[in-house]
């Protein structure tokens, strides 16, 4: 009698946690089909080399005692990660605990995305808004304990609102960032004409840095933040399109890269004005032949 009770018990547990586990599992994240599964081989293809080589060239400006590039480090290994996610992803179709933990895994990745571009923006506003306070309290330690900071309490979060199944809690901590990241950027677009201590390329940089991480949220995460919570509030929508933007990030987040080297928006900058200036004097030079032509023939 005891052991048919225990294994009724065993049943019963059993079922309960492939339901709970699918029900997680179905809210991070709608099903892969074929049409969406293009997009993480080609993040795979082309992210993971780029991001490994970006991490490495970043490695050194840190050897080098810069502050800055510590927080894209961390987020390009968020997005090493969720790589590494897009393959199980894609390669198993059916429900299993490694497609469940792979899934689980994936979306810590990008809350510790969203933490280190939230940082990033915060820094930068320091440079330009605080700039003496800045240059005096920076140091690699404590962007490293910020940085081990961010991965724990990303961590804390998700197994919060797993274990407490409010599951509306996970698109309120991906929507706090936001408005901080407006008042980053509208912060230090008003300290750029005091900011005297700060160079104008540096500035250029700065401007530029900020600009990028709130497009990239607004773009890329803001609407897979909408679709958690239509599906907070049972509005449910299988469209992948949400989790496509999503997937895309990655490869978005390496352009930040670029405006962590110094003098490389400045060449991508002068790069533009050149095709700008080819372009019209090519036009120029076309109108020109065409009057000499007209001039011609009517003599």
């Amino acid at each position: 009698m005891d052991f048919s009770q225990n294994k009724e018990i065993f049943y019963y547990y059993e079922y309960y946690l492939e339901n709970y586990t699918y029900e997680i599992s179905s809210y991070l994240l709608p099903p892969v089909n074929n049409r969406t599964s293009v997009i993480p081989w080609i993040v795979i293809s082309v992210g993971f080399p780029l991001s490994l080589l970006a991490i490495c060239s970043l490695y050194s400006l840190v050897r080098d005692n810069h502050v800055a590039p510590v927080y894209v480090i961390n987020l390009l290994m968020s997005d090493l990660i969720q790589i590494f996610c897009f393959v199980v992803l894609v390669a198993q179709r059916r429900e299993s605990w490694f497609l469940i933990v792979s899934k689980c895994i994936y979306y810590i990745s990008v809350l510790v995305s969203v933490g280190f571009m939230l940082c990033i923006a915060v820094e930068r506003f320091l440079v330009v808004g605080f700039p003496l306070w800045y240059r005096f309290k920076r140091n690699i330690k404590s962007s490293v304990f910020v940085s081990v900071g961010v991965w724990v309490l990303c961590l804390i979060q998700f197994i919060f609102v797993v274990l407490s199944e409010r599951f509306i809690l996970l698109s309120i901590f991906l929507l706090l960032p936001f408005p901080v990241l407006i008042f980053c950027l509208v912060g230090s677009l008003k300290s750029l004409s005091s900011a005297i201590s700060v160079t104008p390329k540096e500035k250029r940089r700065i401007v530029g840095t900020l600009v990028l991480v709130l497009l990239i949220y607004t773009l890329l995460f803001l609407p897979w933040i909408i679709w958690l919570l239509r599906e907070s509030f049972q509005v449910y929508d299988e469209s992948a399109l949400y989790v496509s933007f999503l997937q895309v990030s990655p490869l978005a987040d390496l352009v930040l890269y670029v405006f962590m080297r110094k003098g490389a928006v400045d060449r991508l900058l002068a790069c533009m004005c050149c095709c700008r200036m080819t372009g019209e004097e090519e036009q120029g030079q076309t109108t020109t032949n065409e009057n000499d032509t007209a001039a011609v023939r009517s003599v």
